[in-house]
C-alpha cells in the first residue's frame, strides 16, 4: 500500500534540516508495511528553502519536492495529492509539533478498519497540548461554532495533521474551494456531511511560537468559510458527493 505524507511549507530553510531526517527514520521505522514517501510541497518560497529541500531529496531517497509559485496550505495539499499514485494521503506541519506516535494509527484506521479520513484532535480526550491562552480560546470558540452550524461530530477542525484515502482525493479534494487555512475544516465538514467516516485520535501538540499563521485574521476567514459551506448545503451543491 503506497503511502503519501505531503509537508506544506513557506520559508522554513532552517527547519526542514531538522524534522526531516527526523520524520524519514520515523517512517522507516514504523511504517514498514507501506510504500511510502514524504513530499515537500514548497509554497513559493523567498529564502533558500528549495534548495535546502533538493539537498534533502538527494539525501534521503524517499523525499522528493514540489514546487508551487503560489502560497496557501490548501493549495499544497491539493496540487500534490491530485498529482500522487498514493492510496492514503497525509499531511503534517513542518514543526512536527504533533507528536508522531499518532500517525500509525491514524493511517492503520484508513488502511484496515474502513475509515476515510484521519485527523488529528487537539481537544478530545486524551489529548495533551501546549498553547496560549488566546490560542486556546479562539480554536475552542471556533470548534463551539462548527458544531453549531453543522451538528458535525469530529472535535477538532483545525490540527494540522490530517490523512485521506484516495476515494476521498478523487472525489472530495476537487470540490475543496478554500486554498489556504479553511481547507481542513471545509474537508472535516463536507467529508462527514456526505456519509464518509472520520477517524478522530487524540495527539500531543506544543505551539510553534514561530508559526506563520495570523490567528486572528485566520479566525475571520474561517468563519467566512463556514457561512460559505453552510449556504453551499442549503443550495444542493454536495448532493452528488454523498457516499453510496
Amino acid at each position: 500500500m503506497k503511502l503519501n505524507v505531503t509537508i506544506p511549507v513557506y520559508n522554513e530553510e532552517k527547519m526542514l534540516p531538522v524534522s526531516i531526517p527526523v520524520l524519514h527514520q520515523f517512517l522507516a521505522e514504523s511504517m514498514e508495511d507501506y510504500e511510502w514517501e514524504i513530499v515537500i510541497a514548497d509554497n513559493a518560497s523567498i529564502d533558500s528553502t528549495p534548495q535546502v529541500a533538493d539537498a534533502l531529496s538527494r539525501d534521503f531517497p524517499r523525499v522528493r519536492l514540489e514546487r508551487l509559485e503560489q502560497k496557501g496550505r490548501g493549495r499544497a495539499l491539493k496540487h500534490t495529492w491530485l498529482r500522487a499514485d498514493a492510496d492514503i494521503c497525509s499531511y503534517m506541519d513542518v514543526d512536527l509539533s504533533t507528536n508522531l506516535e499518532s500517525f500509525p494509527p491514524m493511517i492503520d484506521a484508513l488502511a484496515h478498519k474502513g475509515y476515510d479520513i484521519g485527523t488529528g484532535s487537539r481537544l478530545m480526550k486524551g489529548a495533551n497540548t501546549q498553547r496560549s491562552f488566546k490560542r486556546e480560546f479562539i480554536s475552542r470558540t471556533y470548534n463551539i461554532m462548527v458544531k453549531a452550524m453543522f451538528f458535525t461530530r469530529f472535535s477538532d477542525a483545525q490540527c494540522g495533521f490530517k490523512a485521506v484515502t484516495r476515494d476521498v482525493v478523487e472525489k472530495l479534494i476537487p470540490r475543496i474551494e478554500d486554498n489556504v487555512w479553511f481547507f481542513d475544516s471545509e474537508l472535516l465538514i463536507i467529508g462527514e456531511k456526505c456519509g464518509y467516516r472520520i477517524f478522530d485520535v487524540p495527539v500531543k501538540w506544543i505551539e510553534d511560537l514561530d508559526t506563520r499563521v495570523k490567528i486572528v485574521r485566520t479566525a475571520l476567514d474561517d468563519i467566512k468559510g463556514l457561512i460559505r459551506v453552510r449556504r453551499n448545503f442549503w443550495a444542493g451543491r454536495y448532493k452528488d458527493l454523498v457516499k453510496q
